[in-house]
């Protein structure tokens, strides 16, 4: 699990700074490389492969998306929801983070690899070096 404190300024122009989880867990991971052909870690591979800035923007926004949630006040469970992942998204804590990952290739690695489970397999992990998003010129 990914605890990411962000500050931002909402939209009646007050400054907050909140908790905000992401999480992949062990059977989401699992979904996720049987959903993909070769695997997610093979899909990402390929978008880096191809230089394709649309589609690892797409990835990224996917990624953070389905990883959104939160925690419950026990610490027994991770809740994820369309209605969260909405709510989430129409921030500006939202615009703010995935700006920061969309500009700087070490965030966006260490966001990856601070979603995934431990697995006593590989572990995939993602190099700051491979991610490159386009600059806003």
């Amino acid at each position: 699990m990914l605890k990411k404190t962000l500050t931002y300024t909402d939209y009646n122009g007050t400054e907050r700074t909140e908790d905000f989880y992401f999480n992949v867990s062990k059977s989401e991971l699992i979904d996720m490389e049987m959903s993909e052909e070769g695997g997610l870690r093979e899909r990402l591979d390929r978008i880096i492969k191809e230089k394709d800035a649309k589609k690892l923007y797409q990835y990224f926004k996917e990624l953070v998306s389905f990883a959104y949630g939160i925690k419950s006040d026990d610490g027994k469970r991770f809740i994820k929801s369309p209605e969260l992942t909405a709510a989430f998204v129409q921030t500006e804590a939202y615009s703010d983070f995935f700006t920061d990952l969309a500009t700087n290739d070490v965030h966006a690695a260490e966001f990856v690899n601070g979603i995934m489970p431990k697995l006593p397999a590989a572990e995939p992990s993602v190099s700051s070096n491979a991610i490159k998003f386009p600059s806003a010129n």
